[in-house]
């Protein structure tokens, strides 16, 4: 399937490099509202450097992964449904929930899918943390805590002020991965109860290329809760921007058999590690699956098109982890739980025997 990207930021280094890796589509334009991005990574990763109308037009492309910022994932979105293109947008699917449920409507109305960033879940040791839970290695989940915490992106990115404004802050940023994690895990969540606020009005740039910018905070930057998943499990929830230090681990869950770390679910560094009544301290658990990196969930999402199947990192899944991030706010502020109504299916776990860059395919 030949692909388009739009957005030739940060993150897109990811998605060329992957595309270059996949087997199954082959990345031939991309555009950004800075001809000169869009120039270099064509150059650099050897595809063609177009306007955004130019590629929306191509009918060569079938697919656009739209790795804008957040505050223009609505829109772009939008253009590429119009224009009969199936869309992988970068998280998260909105800013709003109006917007999520705006994209997932459109797509419905032209026949299109709709895919939504992080697909890290797929990855290698998530997959292994999967099959963990599944043949029940820590018995029956009961708790567990996600927990992300830094001082902001002030200090290394180079474009750090979307981070703080409205559609931006530590849970629309980070919560995508976890919730993610967590739905992979566990299934989807049932009801949200949160608290959240903001150390600064302000904060300073001292990245190199934003140096000395003043950057009003539109966003909450500490939010905290709890999840109560569909099947009982209860996840208490810290995502922050106001820490300068942390040591908890990203991702525990505590079943009735035993402890499992999943790890960082940005991007997955280190495999599992289980306790179970008996042994000398945490395990670490031999991976059961490819690495894989960011773009596998564009690789599953092309051969399910082609195979007519569902495909894992789904609009669904999208508005559902949408919704329950917004619900920490709404929490907050009306001092109640927040049921969460959006239809969610735990997506199916990857298959042993597969190579990297591999999914289950009936072809």
């Amino acid at each position: 399937m030949k692909i388009g990207i739009i957005g030739c930021g940060n993150i897109s280094k990811a998605y060329f490099e992957g595309g270059q890796k996949a087997s199954n589509l082959d990345v031939v334009a991309c555009a950004d509202l800075h001809l000169e991005a869009a120039q270099n990574q064509a150059e650099r990763y050897g595809c063609k450097a177009m306007s955004v109308a130019e590629l929306l037009t191509d009918p060569e492309i079938e697919l656009v992964v739209n790795l804008t910022t957040p505050q223009a994932h609505l829109p772009v979105a939008t253009q590429c449904l119009n224009a009969g293109k199936h869309v992988y947008c970068e998280k998260p699917l909105g800013i709003n929930f109006e917007e999520g449920k705006a994209v997932i409507a459109l797509a419905a109305e032209k026949g299109l899918r709709v895919g939504c960033a992080p697909d890290t879940f797929l990855f290698g040791h998530a997959q292994t943390s999967r099959k963990l839970v599944d043949e029940g290695w820590i018995g029956k989940p009961v708790a567990g805590m996600a927990v992300m915490m830094g001082h902001g992106h002030e200090s290394w990115h180079p474009n750090p002020g979307f981070y703080y404004e409205q559609g931006g802050g530590p849970m629309l940023d980070m919560g995508p991965y976890y919730i993610h994690a967590l739905i992979n895990l566990l299934g989807p969540v049932k009801s949200v109860c949160g608290k959240t606020t903001k150390a600064f009005t302000e904060r300073r740039a001292t990245s190199e290329e934003a140096w000395g910018r003043i950057l009003p905070v539109e966003t909450d930057t500490h939010l905290c809760g709890v999840l109560e998943f569909a099947n009982g499990c209860l996840i208490t929830m810290i995502m922050s921007f106001d820490s300068w230090q942390a040591e908890a681990p990203p991702i525990q869950l505590f079943g009735t058999e035993g402890t499992l770390q999943v790890g960082d679910p940005n991007n997955y560094p280190h495999p599992p590690q289980v306790f179970r009544p008996g042994d000398d301290g945490f395990q670490t658990v031999s991976t059961t699956h490819p690495a894989n990196a960011r773009m596998i969930g564009v690789v599953d999402m092309v051969q399910a098109i082609r195979d007519g199947r569902p495909h894992r990192v789904n609009g669904d899944l999208a508005l559902h982890t949408l919704e329950v991030m917004l619900a920490f706010e709404a929490s907050g502020k009306s001092g109640t739980h927040i049921e969460i109504n959006t239809p969610c299916e735990r997506p199916a776990a990857l298959p042993m025997g597969l190579v990297e860059w591999e999914v289950d395919s009936s072809v």
